[in-house]
């Protein structure tokens, strides 16, 4: 039986009867798009629209749908994003002051927008519906996602990152995470606008950078650590051979000698898996200037402090570690799972070789996200890092202070050659 509301306020998106009108409409598109054998997918834009436009005006003239231009013109946009598109996500994916969406089952969807987390009006018409958007947007990689394989990782054409669980796991039906990518990376100036760090911070920064020191950026999720090395490596010579390796490929790096790698997870089979530790691996056949890891998290942590510490001077990464010296503390405890087979005191002596500055990043209950400490490893002495905090945020004066000698006067300690003289000058 059709569905007939011939006075229902189409303006109230968020009800279950919106919903329904929605899901009889689509599954009329469906049956007249196969009539008409019409290939969507193929159809520019503005074509696809007209056509879409009008069926959703004949099926509203049918029902007797008091409804308006506007509402129209809302529900072809709609119904093309079901068709083609993803769905209810595609608003909030257009927006480019949003940085996250999270879908918690079919009825509760969530953003964040300048920094605050907001529940959205919008909702999918039930979870098969979740579904059939999550499908449309992991179908490209060939990627599964049903019982047998009830997780994914994947990501968007514009980069965005997707994350995706499922029932039986999500047991309040399919959770996802979107993870945007900025169409405009932020430069340096705009930390300076936002106050995420000062200008003697960021001069010591330039400086370190082009001084080749090994840097490692820490901090919690969402709290910028793929920015920083964005702008950190803003400073890097233009002449400089780069590769980067990610999980998910997010770096923007803005330079021009750039070879970005990709993990690849196993297939349906269980093979095929490249590991960050087998590019890495590659990485330094390739003849790199500088190596970015997007985040350390396994096993490939070995091989990126041996990188550091045999001549691939001024290469970065981020972990994730709740201060400067949890993040010396979470390496060395990644080493340990990969199963590093020297004592503790080689481990701690090569992680405080390797690493000469650890910048740690925080985000605050307002939403703004800040440069919280700056510190120099010095080396490591009787079972503990020597570390040197150049800059920390005073959260009481909501400033930043210099703890230390002038940038122009530090020289770093690396791969064991006591004052070596990595002059910021």
């Amino acid at each position: 039986m059709a569905f007939e509301y011939p006075h229902y306020d189409f303006s109230l998106k968020h009800t279950q009867s919106y919903q329904d009108i929605k899901y009889a409409l689509h599954r009329y598109l469906i049956a007249r798009v196969e009539e008409d054998k019409v290939p969507v997918a193929d159809w520019p834009e503005s074509q696809l629209l007209e056509y879409v436009y009008n069926h959703v005006t004949d099926y509203a003239n049918q029902r007797h749908f008091a409804v308006s231009s506007q509402d129209l013109d809302e529900l072809t946009e709609e119904m093309v994003n079901e068709l083609v598109g993803y769905g209810p996500l595609h608003a909030l994916l257009e927006d480019d002051a949003i940085s996250d969406i999270m879908v918690n089952g079919a009825y509760h969807v969530f953003y964040e927008k300048n920094g605050r987390v907001q529940e959205s009006s919008l909702r999918f018409i039930d979870n098969e519906h979740v579904l059939r958007v999550l499908r449309r947007i992991i179908a490209p990689m060939g990627r599964r996602l049903d019982e047998s394989s009830p997780m994914v990782d994947a990501r968007l054409p514009d980069g965005s990152r997707v994350n995706a669980i499922i029932p039986p796991l999500a047991i309040d039906g399919p959770c996802v995470s979107i993870r945007k990518f900025r169409r405009e990376m932020l430069r340096e100036s705009d930390l300076l606008v936002y106050g995420s760090l000062s200008q003697d911070m960021l001069d010591l920064l330039t400086r370190a950078v082009r001084a080749r020191c090994n840097i490692v950026v820490s901090g919690g999720t969402g709290t910028g650590k793929t920015t920083m090395l964005n702008v950190l490596s803003r400073f890097i010579d233009p002449a400089q051979r780069i590769v980067t390796i990610e999980d998910a490929a997010e770096l923007q790096l803005g330079h021009s000698h750039v070879v970005r790698l990709e993990t690849r997870p196993p297939n349906v089979e269980g093979t095929g898996e490249v590991r960050a530790r087998d590019l890495v691996r590659n990485a330094l056949r390739m003849r790199p200037d500088r190596i970015i890891v997007g985040e350390v998290r396994g096993e490939e942590v070995l091989d990126v402090l041996q990188a550091m510490n045999t001549g691939h001077d001024g290469s970065m990464s981020t972990v994730h570690a709740n201060n400067t010296r949890d993040a010396l503390v979470r390496l060395e405890m990644l080493s340990s799972l990969a199963n590093f087979r020297g004592g503790t005191d080689v481990l701690r002596e090569m992680i405080a070789s390797a690493v000469d500055l650890v910048l740690h990043v925080t985000r605050f209950a307002d939403g703004t996200r800040r440069i919280t400490s700056i510190a120099e490893i010095t080396g490591y002495r009787d079972g503990q890092f020597m570390l040197n905090e150049l800059f920390n945020y005073d959260v009481q004066s909501n400033s930043f202070a210099c703890n230390s000698m002038q940038a122009s006067n530090i020289k770093f300690q690396h791969n064991g050659q006591a004052e070596r003289g990595k002059q910021f000058d």
